[in-house]
């Protein structure tokens, strides 16, 4: 299925009425909006409905290949190019609004354009669903840029949660309701949940159906008040749930705690919850809600032990509150991790504010998210790498939270921290919170130290990359003045801003000086070096191609590209094999060539760098005109085109490749013709992204479409 909608964690109940009109909804409207209080639902029936549509779209692609008949949603829309879900709940305010539906649908932008405009123009020839959770705090923000998207977008269709409508125009609103208090589906779900933990046995009690029934009834029939009374079974009966669900609690008319009406059923089962906890727990609750995305244990262990709860008592701590499902266990890529739905954190964030805690906590979340990047950094040159890679992605609102707060309290620890992340959020398409974050840091922290010297590397960097390179060229002389009278480590720093630059703006000769200086300098670090070191060699690999020196560049990088290999260090070495295609290619030994591209995109993929495989893709259908395998090569350049589009770029391969590139292209073009071309370059152009990458790497694989 094309798009990423979240798992379900736990088995959805009834509402079979409900969907089945918001499908028929979607196939009418543009923006269908699910509003209802906090907890009664409105995520869970997206998700539900969402998948529906995706599952729906993938089996007709299956079919168009034979493979199967398709299934449908009677009434709904058809969704081709798939169903993405943007989680809002995450962000405190509009700065990142636009970053984050723009990483939802794929899109992994390093232009310097406007954020607003690329993501229209990526948009403007799909047919897709794009599902935005938790509007409420950004309603007029979301509006406005569904304005913007929808005259882009003819073919866009938007679902959106939300606690208000957005009051836009043509919205089509749908309340979610709880269910019905005294129905089965209330009852079932109060059932089924309860048999799904503990309290299994307490289900066949006398009187437990009668007091099922009646907390149900308590409960107004809301879902997440259900579940959170139905954690409260098996440490206590089910008519022990009921009594104590009757019974008034003071915490609840408290000053600052006043919920509205519709709120009061939820708020007393959450009320509940939190009265039942052990005062440990409770601690645990309100400090891990300054977490905006999910976590680990060793996260939640340094950002809220201390004081009266021990690092030892997180983990049992932890657990007592997703027993309770105050907190949700969450599987990532193998590892364990949690997460805490909007409704109770805001529950958790209140009594943090009552603790008088907030600064604490949020100084020790931005200590946490630096030492991440610190760990990152320093593995950056071996195994770790790619482990860096994946916990920086999957913590990226959470650096964006701890930035936020550094801003105001220690820019000197922003900017260090914003520069760090460079390379890293290069890779995984946040090149702009980059540029955004490290011109942010630079107003507030102006003191000439080593902080801010390598915030304007990295800012130089981002520039660079982007292709601003007179702006960049300006930070450049900057940050040489500044490091001429630095030690060796921070010049060989300068000395990669400085070689990228002139590689990258085809002055080869003054990047290969450049870092052959620095590094002549620099002590040499263990293994392959420090970060920069090795970014440095990389240079001067590139910069020895770029002049012509085939033979001592090719020795080098092969060199290079073994004890990379042999450290587990993916980023450089993908790079090496990029150079060593190019070097095969223009030796006229396409074969070669298309092996080394093809490793390079392996590796690409791992990372998940959507600018490396751009580049790969273009070099392999080269290598494939080159070789002959003219069809192969125009499906490789159409899926390369489209790769190209997601990162908002024209064709930016190494200059000295361009001569050879567009003569390749035009000789796949005149072996098929222009019919044949044309239809083998749309076929990599509409191929579903991951999908034509798998066929490129396992082009002999006939399970591959």
């Amino acid at each position: 299925m094309r798009g990423h909608i979240p798992a379900e964690t736990t088995s959805f109940v009834g509402r079979e009425q409900e969907l089945a009109s918001l499908r028929a909804a979607l196939g009418r409207h543009r923006l269908v909006t699910l509003t209802g209080a906090g907890g009664v639902g409105k995520s869970r029936m997206a998700q539900r409905a969402a998948a529906a549509l995706g599952h729906a779209a993938a089996a007709r692609e299956h079919a168009a290949y034979g493979r199967t008949g398709a299934a449908g949603c009677t009434g709904a829309p058809d969704v081709p190019d798939g169903v993405w879900w943007a989680d809002l709940s995450t962000l405190d305010g509009p700065d990142l609004l636009l970053a984050t539906v723009s990483d939802a649908v794929d899109l992994a932008d390093h232009s310097p354009r406007m954020r607003v405009e690329v993501l229209g123009e990526w948009l403007a020839d799909k047919r897709l669903l794009l599902v935005l959770d938790s509007c409420e705090h950004l309603v007029g923000e979301c509006a406005d840029l569904l304005a913007a998207l929808f005259a882009a977008a003819p073919g866009l269709t938007v679902l959106a949660t939300s606690r208000r409508p957005l009051a836009f125009p043509g919205e089509k609103l749908m309340e979610v309701l709880p269910l019905a208090p005294g129905g089965p589906q209330a009852l079932a779900l109060f059932q089924e949940r309860v048999a799904g933990g503990a309290g299994r046995g307490r289900l066949s009690e006398p009187g437990a159906a009668e007091a099922a029934a009646s907390v149900c009834r308590r409960l107004e029939g809301v879902p997440l008040a259900i579940e959170l009374a139905a954690a409260q079974v098996g440490p206590a009966s089910v008519a022990e749930v009921d009594r104590r669900l009757g019974a008034p609690l003071d915490v609840l008319s408290r000053p600052g705690f006043v919920w509205p009406r519709r709120h009061q059923a939820l708020r007393t089962a959450i009320g509940w919850s939190h009265e039942l906890c052990t005062p440990v727990e409770r601690l645990l609750w309100a400090r891990l809600s300054v977490f905006r995305g999910d976590f680990d244990l060793d996260a939640a262990r340094a950002v809220a032990a201390g004081g009266a709860l021990r690092e030892a008592d997180v983990r049992p701590a932890l657990e007592g509150l997703v027993d309770q499902c105050v907190v949700g266990r969450t599987a990532t890529g193998g590892a364990e991790r949690y997460g805490m739905l909007d409704t109770i954190r805001e529950y958790g964030r209140s009594w943090l504010a009552e603790l008088g805690e907030e600064d604490a906590a949020a100084r020790r979340h931005a200590d946490h998210h630096r030492s991440l990047v610190r760990r990152a950094e320093a593995g950056w040159s071996g195994s770790g790498q790619l482990a860096g890679y994946r916990a920086i992605e999957q913590v990226h609102a959470d650096l964006c939270a701890a930035l936020d707060h550094l801003l105001v309290h220690d820019p000197a620890a922003a900017a260090e921290l914003a520069g760090g992340l460079v390379y890293y959020w290069a890779c995984c398409g946040h090149l702009k919170q980059a540029r955004t974050y490290l011109e942010r840091t630079l107003r507030a922290h102006a003191a000439p130290d080593r902080s801010r010297t390598r915030a304007l590397i990295g800012l130089g960097a981002t520039l660079t990359l982007q292709g601003e390179y007179e702006a960049a060229a300006g930070i450049d002389a900057e940050v040489r003045a500044a490091g001429a009278a630095g030690d060796p480590q921070e010049q060989t720093a300068v000395a990669c801003l400085t070689g990228l630059l002139a590689m990258l703006t085809g002055r080869p000769t003054d990047a290969l000086r450049t870092v052959r200086q620095a590094m002549g300098a620099a002590e040499p670090g263990p293994g392959l070096g420090s970060p920069d070191q090795l970014r440095c060699t990389l240079i001067e690999v590139l910069s020895l191609t770029a002049l012509g020196h085939f033979d001592e560049g090719r020795t080098r990088a092969l060199e290079l590209r073994e004890r990379c290999a042999g450290s587990g260090e993916i980023w450089t070495r993908t790079y090496l094999d990029y150079q060593l295609s190019v070097v095969a290619l223009l030796s006229a030994r396409p074969d070669e060539a298309a092996e080394y591209a093809r490793t390079m995109l392996a590796g690409k993929r791992q990372l998940g760098d959507a600018f490396g495989v751009a580049l790969g893709l273009d070099l392999l259908a080269a290598a494939l005109a080159a070789d002959g395998r003219a069809e192969q090569a125009a499906f490789v350049y159409g899926a390369g085109g489209a790769y190209w589009r997601r990162v908002g770029h024209p064709q930016r391969g190494a200059p000295e490749l361009r001569p050879i590139r567009r003569q390749c292209e035009q000789s796949a073009r005149a072996a098929l013709g222009d019919a044949v071309y044309s239809a083998a370059f749309a076929d990599g152009a509409t191929a579903h992204g991951p999908t034509a990458l798998r066929s490129v790497l396992l082009p002999d694989d006939p399970t591959v479409t």
